[in-house]
């Protein structure tokens, strides 16, 4: 079939369609149609808060005196609206009212005005609330969404747009679906392929392309309120990015959505989970965390519950709950007490982090621990009656044991540093808030013993703490400086005595090993960590630490410090510890703590105090008798014992030399489910310091039910939220992707589907896509097919006077869409078109070229690192880069990115001088315009007429029109004779013999390509 045919059968379509009876005009309903419009332009001066002129339009009563029911010409409410009769036209200082909504009052009063009572209005019965219904097709056969879309067209007496062209479709389409234009061999092939099916083909392609799950995990990193850094004062860096890979991941397999919301806010809780499943509860983590000096950690705790909470309502529910967290609702029907049991599904995590492998790291780690347990199996096979060997060294651990008393001191809060150490039920304390890289901080504890022989400090993992810790560095790690103490008489407690340490033990002690390489205090000092006894031999510059390499640091340890001689007076002794952490980088904002994460203290007046040599892993399974040991506890038995076997010495070295090639395993905030319950409270007016009444896990009434025998945590809030009869869940993700595809959602507050919002512009289109969406198993490919390849989709967005003049903005969508793309379309656009976009896909974020002023005081709170990348790096997609909350990257921020500070489901278009100066000027741009005026030259063809259309079609996938030509050919000639090419080129002049034309015309067609890339066109969505 040609292309005129093509055409023609087009518009043919749409005219039959046209042609087809409609019913007759329904009836105007108020709450539907007059409400809000009423809202919209009439409350601001005549409602609740202000009454000009003593009239009042939000109650039916107030009303009566400016409406004649049945008779509209006579209703003074119409003729202000109007401008009838010389009066002034309403709203006062305000765009009159459109047309279409003039006609609609004009219908609601000649059909007789009727209002309900506004205290009759049941606000739970609102369209949003209730589970959508699969409504009739208007014209059954092809799209549907043509069929509603030309239903709507042909009430408001419009008329469709016809086809866009093929290039334009391609590059629209390319755009939508991977956030890339097309390259020359995808759109020459395109524009080749006759068949009907040519569209479809290129859809599906691009469907499968990698690339896709890049576009459209942008897209949902907005709503996740996805930034490397923490936020706030600090702004520390965090390195979440295994979060982001996740979601490119899942929309690259096609994950369904309830699939990927239920792993998003349970993966945790799921059986077995996989580390993708823990990895995809960063969702819930993304939130900022505060780590100034002095703050309440449960301040911002809380805070990050109600952020939590407002990401659940924005991205997942659609409404505005969090309307609710101070009282109650004002407009929906939301409790205050609702938004609090909803939180408390949420409200009993821990706020740590896990430590995450990628794939090849995985196949790697697997691999090494295959081996290290066939050397364990090979040592148990040649060596006859080893059970009963470890058996009697198991008899002879449990008589080694000392009896210790746990102390519960106070923390000396002026000398913690900033630092909260928070008492826990066991006697530990546990390190949050603000991480001082150097502190000496004193527990003052009392006791009634005496003879104390020995003090204990345990290190402990918790879930808590970066890796489960037992220390506070990215890495779970610390390391103690000094263990000191002195004791005072209860009576006299600042008649204080120093304790002499004469001996320390611990369960590890490692060889000695830098520090600087890892945090460098700028002291130029050379400081090390090492055994134990660097905790007792008064340096500043030595530490303990047990930092035993990836894959075994994160354990809990302990260690013994023996007092020269007995400790303790009559009638009560203080005791103050003092555990000095020195062992920190100069940058607090930089993650540069090497602290202890949780710590519990103990004393003795055994004689033969000594470190339990024993790891905890193992303690716990020689606790348990060996017939009910599980395979798991009875193999870490055997590893340590093994190890303790002189005989053993060259396979405990084989092992020991695979462990230090165990990969090196990054970070990401995850959820971890607690063991006690937290109790959730009501709080007054949202103040956590003001808690009430407490509140058990629940959902609100007028939505759906809670699904049967769903527990009462994450997991069965996701079975609600994806349930079949959920009102909203699907409705707000297709209202989005539509919002994404043409600009604007069926309802314009994307985040906000309650009676506050606009009407839907096609309420029927909108649930008959929800009701597909979930029955075709919550497909997102799925949905994207069907709207993609709607005739709505592929028409044209050329704009007649008359389509501008009655929808500005497009919303019964009478054209194809045209907006200016995201922030990071802008730049991917040139670097794709320019050859310099590197096709790499996932991997830690990356630093391209920014001004240095912006990461040192006072831009800055703190010094942060960016060292630009000048590899392939420098030329990743703008997904990548690496996005401080409190320093945006300009070159997105120019094009209204969000920074990561709340949950967006609906960005801005603001259109600056700021955004041309960036595409013209900032570095990486100028870069693309050289690498495309290179490229045009040498691939381009033998004319200049012919490397311009080479060019033009690479950036806008169409030939440049003869003015085009003429204007841009003019500027060439005028520029080969007057740019400096080494400036321009940002190259040394011994390179000339690689260009492939000379410097001159090189910067000459630079200057061509850059206005190509600067084009309002290039970075717009036609």
């Amino acid at each position: 079939m040609t292309p005129i045919v093509l055409r023609l059968t087009h518009h043919v379509y749409w005219a039959l369609i046209l042609i087809a009876p409609h019913a007759a005009a329904a009836t105007v309903d108020f709450k539907r149609d007059i409400q809000p419009i009423f809202e919209k332009s009439c409350y601001r001066c005549h409602g609740p808060a202000r009454q000009l002129g003593k009239l009042r339009l939000d109650t039916n009563k107030a009303a009566t005196s400016i409406i004649r029911a049945g008779v509209a010409a006579d209703s003074p409410l119409y003729k202000r609206l109007t401008g009838a009769g010389g009066e002034a036209r309403m709203p006062m200082g305000g765009n009159p009212l459109d047309a279409a909504d003039i006609d609609k009052v004009k219908q609601w009063i000649d059909q007789g005005a009727d209002w309900p009572d506004a205290a009759a209005i049941d606000k739970t019965k609102h369209w949003a609330f209730l589970p959508p219904q699969r409504p009739r097709v208007p014209a059954p056969g092809g799209n549907p969404i043509d069929a509603f879309i030309r239903a709507r067209l042909a009430e408001e007496k419009l008329h469709p747009s016809s086809e866009a062209a093929k290039a334009t479709l391609l590059r629209r389409v390319s755009l939508d679906l991977t956030g890339l234009p097309p390259t020359l061999d995808e759109l020459n092939a395109f524009l080749a392929d006759p068949s009907p099916r040519a569209f479809d083909k290129q859809v599906d392609r691009l469907l499968a392309s990698p690339h896709y799950g890049e576009r459209w995990a942008r897209w949902w990193l907005d709503a996740a309120r996805y930034a490397d850094s923490d936020g706030y004062e600090k702004d520390k860096p965090r390195f979440v990015w295994f979060y982001r890979d996740w979601v490119i991941n899942a929309f690259n397999r096609g994950m369904p959505y309830n699939q990927f919301i239920t792993e998003q806010l349970a993966g945790d809780l799921l059986p077995n989970p996989t580390q993708d499943q823990l990895v995809a509860t960063g969702f819930l983590r993304n939130s900022m965390i505060n780590e100034e000096g002095g703050i309440d950690p449960e301040q911002f705790r809380m805070e990050s519950m109600f952020d939590r909470m407002d990401a659940v309502s924005k991205a997942m529910l659609g409404l505005t709950l969090n309307c609710a967290q101070c009282h109650n609702h004002k407009f929906d029907p939301f409790k205050q007490e609702d938004y609090y049991r909803v939180m408390a599904f949420l409200n009993n995590s821990h706020e740590g982090s896990i430590a995450v492998y990628t794939e090849s790291q995985q196949k790697q780690r697997a691999a090494l621990l295959q081996r290290i347990r066939e050397i364990e199996a090979t040592i148990q096979q040649r060596t006859p009656g080893w059970q009963e060997r470890e058996s009697r060294w198991e008899s002879g651990l449990k008589l080694t044991s000392a009896e210790w008393t746990v102390i519960r001191p106070e923390v000396d809060d002026i000398t913690d540093g900033g630092q909260r150490y928070l008492p826990m039920p066991d006697g530990s304390f546990l390190a949050q808030g603000y991480a001082p890289t150097k502190h000496r901080v004193r527990f003052i504890a009392k006791t009634q013993l005496e003879n104390i022989t020995a003090f204990r400090l345990e290190l402990m993992n918790d879930p808590n703490l970066p890796m489960h810790g037992p220390g506070r560095s990215i890495w779970g790690t610390g390391a103690l400086t000094e263990f000191e103490a002195d004791v005072a008489p209860a009576s006299e407690p600042t008649k204080t005595t120093k304790v002499k340490f004469v001996r320390a033990s611990a369960d590890i002690d490692l060889p000695e090993k830098p520090l600087d390489a890892i945090f460098d205090d700028k002291s130029k000092k050379h400081r090390i960590t090492g055994p134990i006894a660097f905790a007792i031999d008064g340096k500043d510059d030595t530490s303990w630490g047990w930092d035993n390499g990836p894959g075994r640091r994160n354990v809990p340890h302990n260690a013994v410090f023996v007092a020269e001689k007995p400790i303790g007076f009559p009638g009560g002794t203080v005791i103050n510890i003092y555990l000095k952490q020195n062992a920190g980088g100069w940058n607090s904002d930089d993650n540069q703590n090497c602290n202890l994460g949780r710590m519990r203290l103990s004393v003795t007046t055994s004689t033969n105090a000594e470190a339990d040599p024993v790891p905890a892993a193992v303690r716990s399974a020689l606790a348990i008798p060996a017939t009910q040991r599980t395979p798991a506890q009875s193999a870490a038995l055997f590893s340590y014992w093994r190890s303790t076997v002189p005989e053993w010495k060259e396979e405990n070295a084989s092992i020991e030399a695979l462990w230090r090639q165990h990969p090196e395993p990054a970070s990401q905030l995850a959820l971890e489910d607690r063991v006690s319950v937290r109790e959730t409270h009501m709080l007054f007016r949202g103040d956590f310091l003001k808690p009430g009444k407490a509140v058990t896990p629940g959902v609100p009434s007028f939505l759906n039910p809670l699904p049967e025998n769903a527990p009462l945590n994450r997991l069965g809030f996701a079975q609600w939220l994806t349930a079949r009869n959920s009102p909203t869940t699907a409705r707000a993700f297709v209202n989005r992707m539509w919002q994404s595809l043409f600009g604007t959602g069926f309802v314009p507050t994307s985040e906000d589907l309650g009676t506050q919002s606009e009407k839907p512009s096609h309420p029927e289109l909108l649930d008959w896509l929800a009701v597909d969406f979930m029955e075709h198993g919550w497909s997102i490919k799925q949905l994207q097919r069907t709207i993609v390849t709607s005739a709505t989709y592929k028409q044209s967005s050329n704009v007649t006077p008359e389509l501008l003049a009655k929808d500005p903005y497009n919303r019964l969508v009478a054209r194809g869409p045209r907006f200016r793309v995201d922030a990071e379309m802008v730049r991917d656009i040139a670097l794709s078109t320019s050859g310099l976009l590197s096709p790499k896909i996932g991997g830690p974020s990356v630093t391209p070229p920014a001004p240095e002023f912006l990461f040192l005081p006072p831009v800055s709170y703190g010094p942060k690192a960016w060292k630009v990348s000048n590899d392939e790096d420098r030329y990743r997609r703008a997904l990548y880069t690496f996005s401080y909350r409190s320093v945006p990257y300009p070159a997105l921020q120019a094009f209204d990115a969000p920074n990561g500070d709340a949950a967006c489901v609906r960005r801005g278009r603001s259109n600056t001088p700021l955004q041309a100066l960036t595409t013209l000027n900032e570095p990486v741009f100028l870069e693309a315009a050289r690498a495309l005026a290179v490229r045009t030259l040498k691939d381009g063809g033998a004319t200049d007429n012919d490397r311009l259309a080479y060019a033009f079609r690479r950036v806008l996938a169409r030939k440049p029109t003869s003015s085009e030509s003429s204007e841009l050919l003019a500027l060439l000639n005028r520029s080969i004779s007057k740019v400096k090419p080494w400036e321009l080129l940002d190259v040394k002049p011994e390179w000339a013999s690689v260009l492939p034309a000379s410097p001159e015309k090189v910067a000459a067609w630079t200057i061509v390509t850059r206005v190509l890339l600067n084009l309002d066109e290039t970075i717009t969505k036609e």
